[in-house]
This record gives C-alpha cells, sequence and structure tokens, in this order.
C-alpha cells in the first residue's frame, strides 16, 4: 500500500520558486537585486522580495501582470469546465441510447 502524503494549506498555497535565492546573470537581475538587496538591507535576494518590492514601487506593472495571469488562469477554468460538460453529456447520450 502506498504512503499517502497529508500536506498543509499553507504548504498548499506556497509556492518553492518564491523562496529561490536569485542569481544576476543579466543586466536586469543585477539591477534588480541591487536595488532589492539594498532597499531590503539583505544580501541574498529571493523571487519573493523582488515580487514585493515590485508590488510597493511599481504596482501598474505588477497590477498589469497579475490581472492578465488571472484573466488566463480563469479562461482555461472556463474551458475546462466546458469540456467536462461536454464529455459528461455525450457518456450520457451513449448510456440512454
Amino acid at each position: 500500500m502506498s504512503e499517502e502524503k497529508t500536506i498543509t494549506e499553507e504548504e498548499l498555497h506556497t509556492n518553492p520558486l518564491l523562496g529561490l535565492a536569485v542569481e544576476a546573470d543579466s543586466e536586469l537581475k543585477s539591477y534588480l537585486v541591487e536595488y532589492v538587496g539594498t532597499k531590503l538591507d539583505n544580501e541574498e535576494v529571493t523571487v519573493n522580495m523582488i515580487a514585493e518590492v515590485l508590488a510597493l514601487d511599481f504596482p501598474e506593472f505588477t497590477f498589469a501582470f497579475a490581472e492578465e495571469n488571472f484573466l488566463r488562469g480563469y479562461q482555461l477554468g472556463l474551458q475546462d469546465a466546458e469540456s467536462l460538460h461536454t464529455s459528461q453529456t455525450k457518456t450520457i447520450e451513449r448510456t440512454t441510447e
């Protein structure tokens, strides 16, 4: 029997990528890491830190980015619901014939 791993709600909603330290391997990343590190007085800058600083200092960008992701996710959810409804309808039609 396989062992089931139970996770907490916090673990479910935590993205492990946000905790990764950012390597400054491009000019833009170098600027962001330096800016965020200076602003937060921290030598090791994570993706989450950059997201938080962008949300504070450049909310227009963060809002537009989040809105686009939300709309794409909502559209995908509607497509999934429609395909589920279509497949269930076909199944019901087959069983009644």
